[in-house]
C-alpha cells in the first residue's frame, strides 16, 4: 500500500501516543487497521493509540490519494485476483447472512472492523471501499468532479452564525463515516491543489473544527454544496475529464472597471498660471493599492489616484474656530525631497468638527447589492457585518431603511427608528444573494424611501453597497449620473460603498458619488469598515460643505513651472469656480483634504519648459502688482442648505515657506511620503530616481501618533512594493 520512502515520511512526522508507543511501531499499526478497512479511526487521527498531527494526516491523505488515482490498466491488471482472494477471505471468516427475501442483510461495512494481529497470511484488500464506488458512481460523479475543480463547503448552520459572521460553538459533535472520508479527512478539498487555501488552525481538544462540522462553508460555493447536504460521505476519486490535482486552474476573468486617465503635466506659469479642481475625500484607491500589494503583484497603474492615498489618512490641521466658517486651510511651502530645484506647496484643509451632541438626525437608506455575484465572503457577508457595526453608532432617533436589487428592486426594511436596533439587525441578516442587477430600480425605490423619511435640516443620505455594474436598467454611467443628479436637488445625498474584487465598476462608483454629494469607498476588510463606518462615521454621513472648489493662481513673476499631484479625475475648468451650477466635491464633519504642488521657483534651474521669447514684457513691465506672492490660492464652497457659494481666500509669502523639508510638521512630511509612494506606484517621471527606500525613510520618521495603525500598515506596504518592484 505505502512504499518505504512514504512510510519513512511518516514515521517522522507522526507524534507517539501517550504511554510511549513508538513512532515505527504505531504507524505500522496504523497501516494495518487501513489494510483490515478501520478507517473510521483513520480519520479521526487516531489509531491503536497513535494521534496523528495535522501534518501526517495530511500526508497520508495525499499518499491514499496517489494510490486511488493509479493508472486504470494498472487497477485491472491487480483488482481480480485481489478481489477474489478477498472475497473468499471474506466468506470464510464472515459468512453472509439471509433474510427472507435471499438477500444480504448484513455486510463488512455493517460489522465493526477489528485490530487483528499480524500472521504470515496475505492482507486482505478493502473490498467495501469498491462496492461503495460502483454503487455510487452515478450519485456521485458530478458532484466528485464539481468538487475537485471548484470546491464546496459544507452548509452552515443559522443557529451559530450572527450578522454574518460565524459564532464559536463548542458543542458541535463530528459524525464520521466508517469509510475513508478525504472531505472530512483533511476538512478541505482545497488542501488537495485544486483551489489554494489555508489550512484551518486545529480545534481544542473535544471539539472539531467548524469547516469539517459543517458550520461555516465557503459563501462562493454554497449553492453547490446544498446540492449534497444531508449525503454520506464518499471516497472522492477524480474524474477523468478533471484536471490533475497539482495543475493551476485558470484564473477568473477580472472585469473590475477603472477609469483610465494620464498624470498631470508640468505648466509654465506664465502661460498657464491659473489650476482648478474639486476637492476629493474618497479613499477607495487606497483599499485598492492595500489589496493588491497584499496579494503579491503591483497595482495597476489607473487604480493609483495620489490624492486618494494622501486623504486616506488623519491628520492634525487645524481647524476653524466655529461652524460659521466651515473650514480652515493651512499652506506652506518647503523643499521637495525628490528634487532638489523644486518646492512643494502644501495645502491643507480642515473642516470644522460637529460635536455628537450637536449632530442633526439621520435618515439613512442602505441600498443593497444582492445579486448572484455578491455570494462571496468578502461581498455579502463583509457587507451586513459593515453595516451592522454602522447600525451601532447611530442615535436612538435616527432612521434607517433598507431596499434591496438583485433582477428587481424590493423593500427589506421601512423606514424604521434606531432604537429598534433588532428588527434593523434581523432584516440584515436575512440578506440573500441571487439574481442579477437591477441597479436603475433599486436606486429610485431608495431615493422614494429617503424621501418619505425626509428629515428637514438633517442627514437625508442613500447608501450604495456593490460588487459591480448596474445590468438591469439603466447601465450606463451617464444616465445614472443624470438620475442622482437630478435626485441630489431634493436634498438626498448618496455615497457609494465597493465590496469583492472581479466585477467591481470603480469608474461607475466614482461617478455616481461625485455627482450624488458623496464620497466613495472601497470596504475589503472589516477593519476597514469599522474606519469608514465607525471612526469616520461623522466625516462619512454629515457634511458641513458642498461643492467645494480649489483655484490657485501661480505667480510667473516668482514660479516658472508647477504641477498638481493627484486630482486628475477633479480637473475642473478655469471658468467652472465661479459657475454655482457647476458640481465638485464635499466636506464632511471634522475631514481633512490635503493638495500638493511642485512647484519650480523662478531662476532655479529645474525648468523643464523654454520660455517665452516674447513674454517677458507682459510681467517685467515694473506694474505687476504682490509680486513678492508665490501663488493666491482661492476656495469656494457652498453651506449644505444653500445654492450661493461663499469664497476664502489665501495669499501665499514668503511667510509661508519652510527652510528645510525636515522642519516641517510630521504631518506634512507623512503626506509628502505618501504622495511620493502614489507616484512612484504609478512610474512617473518625478520619482523615477526616488527609490522606496527614500519613501521608508521619511515615513518612518514622520509616523508619529498611529492610534489606529494606519501608518504602520503603509509602511508595510512600502517595503512589499519595494519587494515586488526590486526598489527602482
Amino acid at each position: 500500500m505505502v512504499d518505504d520512502n512514504e512510510l519513512k515520511k511518516l514515521r517522522d512526522i507522526a507524534a507517539p501516543a501517550p504511554g510511549g508507543s513508538a513512532k515505527a511501531r504505531a504507524f505500522e499499526a496504523a497501516l494495518r487497521a487501513y489494510d483490515q478497512e478501520n478507517i473510521s479511526a483513520v480519520t479521526q487521527g487516531s489509531v491503536g493509540g497513535l494521534r496523528l498531527t495535522e501534518r501526517a494526516q495530511k500526508l497520508w491523505s495525499e499518499i491514499m490519494q496517489k494510490k486511488l488515482i493509479a493508472t486504470p490498466a494498472l487497477a485491472g491488471l491487480v483488482a481480480l485476483p485481489i478481489a477474489g482472494y478477498a472475497t473468499f477471505h471474506m466468506l470464510r471468516e464472515q459468512p453472509p447472512k439471509f433474510g427472507g427475501d435471499e438477500k444480504i442483510s448484513e455486510t463488512l461495512a455493517d460489522k465493526p472492523a477489528t485490530l487483528k494481529p499480524t500472521t504470515a497470511e496475505p492482507k486482505p484488500a478493502p473490498t467495501e471501499l469498491a462496492k461503495d464506488k460502483k454503487a455510487d458512481a452515478d450519485v456521485e460523479s458530478r458532484d466528485a468532479t464539481d468538487a475537485l475543480v471548484a470546491p464546496a463547503s459544507p452548509p452552515k448552520s443559522e443557529s451559530t452564525v450572527t450578522g454574518g459572521a460565524a459564532q464559536p460553538n463548542a458543542s458541535a459533535t463530528p459524525t464520521v463515516s466508517s469509510r475513508f472520508d478525504l472531505k472530512t479527512y483533511s476538512g478541505k478539498e482545497t488542501e488537495y491543489g485544486t483551489l489554494p487555501a489555508p489550512r484551518p488552525a486545529p480545534a481544542p481538544s473535544g471539539e472539531i473544527s467548524r469547516e469539517s462540522a459543517g458550520l461555516m462553508p465557503s459563501a462562493p460555493h454554497a449553492a453547490r454544496a446544498s446540492r449534497v447536504q444531508g449525503a454520506e460521505s464518499k471516497l472522492m476519486v477524480p474524474q477523468p475529464s478533471t484536471l490533475p490535482a497539482d495543475q493551476m486552474q485558470p484564473q477568473q476573468e477580472n472585469r473590475d472597471r477603472v477609469e483610465d486617465f494620464k498624470t498631470n503635466p508640468v505648466h509654465a506659469a506664465l502661460e498657464d498660471p491659473v489650476s482648478t479642481f474639486s476637492i476629493d475625500v474618497d479613499t477607495a484607491s487606497y483599499s485598492f493599492v492595500r489589496g493588491s500589494l497584499k496579494q503579491g503583484t503591483l497595482p495597476q497603474a489607473d487604480t493609483v489616484r495620489v490624492e486618494e492615498m494622501i486623504n486616506y489618512f488623519p491628520y492634525d490641521w487645524k481647524g476653524p474656530d466655529s461652524a460659521s466658517t466651515p473650514f480652515n486651510s493651512t499652506v506652506s511651502v518647503m523643499p521637495t525631497p525628490w528634487n532638489t530645484h523644486t518646492r512643494l506647496m502644501h495645502v491643507a484643509i480642515k473642516g470644522f468638527d460637529v460635536k455628537p451632541a450637536e449632530q442633526p438626525k439621520a435618515n439613512l437608506v442602505f441600498l443593497i447589492d444582492v445579486s448572484g455575484s455578491m455570494d462571496e465572503p468578502d461581498k455579502l457577508p463583509l457587507l451586513k457585518s459593515a453595516f451592522r457595526l454602522l447600525v451601532s453608532k447611530l442615535k436612538a432617533d435616527d432612521t434607517i431603511s433598507i431596499v434591496t436589487y438583485a433582477g428587481d428592486a424590493g423593500t427589506v426594511l421601512e423606514p424604521t427608528k434606531a432604537s429598534e436596533k433588532e428588527k434593523i439587525l434581523s432584516a440584515i441578516d436575512n440578506l440573500r444573494p441571487g439574481g442579477s442587477t437591477a441597479g436603475e430600480a433599486g436606486i429610485k425605490e431608495a431615493y422614494r424611501l429617503a424621501q418619505k423619511s425626509f428629515v428637514k435640516d438633517g442627514v437625508n443620505r442613500v447608501m450604495l453597497a456593490t460588487d459591480g455594474d448596474f445590468n438591469v436598467g439603466q447601465s450606463d454611467d451617464d444616465d445614472l449620473k443624470r438620475l442622482i443628479e437630478s435626485e441630489r436637488k431634493t436634498g438626498v445625498f448618496l455615497s457609494v460603498f465597493g465590496f469583492g474584487r472581479g466585477n467591481l465598476n470603480d469608474q461607475m462608483m466614482q461617478t455616481i458619488a461625485q455627482n450624488g454629494n458623496g464620497t466613495a469607498a472601497y470596504i475589503d476588510t472589516l477593519a476597514e469598515a469599522e474606519k469608514v463606518l465607525v471612526e469616520d462615521a461623522s466625516s462619512t454621513l454629515f457634511t458641513i460643505a458642498k461643492d467645494v472648489k480649489i483655484q490657485v493662481e501661480f505667480n510667473p513673476n516668482k514660479v516658472s513651472e508647477y504641477r498638481l499631484i493627484g486630482y486628475e479625475t477633479r480637473a475642473l475648468n478655469r471658468e467652472d469656480f465661479n459657475n454655482d451650477r457647476v458640481d465638485a466635491g464635499d466636506i464632511g464633519s471634522g475631514h481633512s483634504v490635503t493638495a500638493i504642488y511642485e512647484i519650480t521657483p523662478k531662476g532655479g534651474g529645474g525648468e523643464q519648459i523654454d520660455p517665452l521669447r516674447y513674454g517677458q514684457a507682459s510681467v517685467n513691465n515694473g506694474g505687476v502688482a504682490n509680486a513678492d506672492e508665490y501663488a493666491f490660492v482661492k476656495i469656494r464652497y457652498k453651506l449644505p442648505n444653500e445654492d450661493v457659494s461663499k469664497l476664502i481666500t489665501t495669499p501665499v509669502t514668503s511667510a509661508n515657506e519652510i527652510s528645510s523639508f525636515d522642519q516641517a510638521s510630521t504631518d506634512q512630511r507623512f503626506s509628502v511620503a505618501v504622495a511620493a509612494f502614489g507616484q512612484k506606484l504609478r512610474d512617473e517621471d518625478a520619482t523615477a530616481k526616488f527609490g522606496y527606500d527614500k519613501i521608508m525613510e521619511i515615513a518612518t520618521a514622520a509616523r508619529g501618533a498611529d492610534p489606529f495603525g494606519y501608518r504602520s500598515e503603509f509602511l508595510s506596504l512600502v517595503r512589499l512594493a519595494s519587494a515586488l518592484g526590486g526598489n527602482r
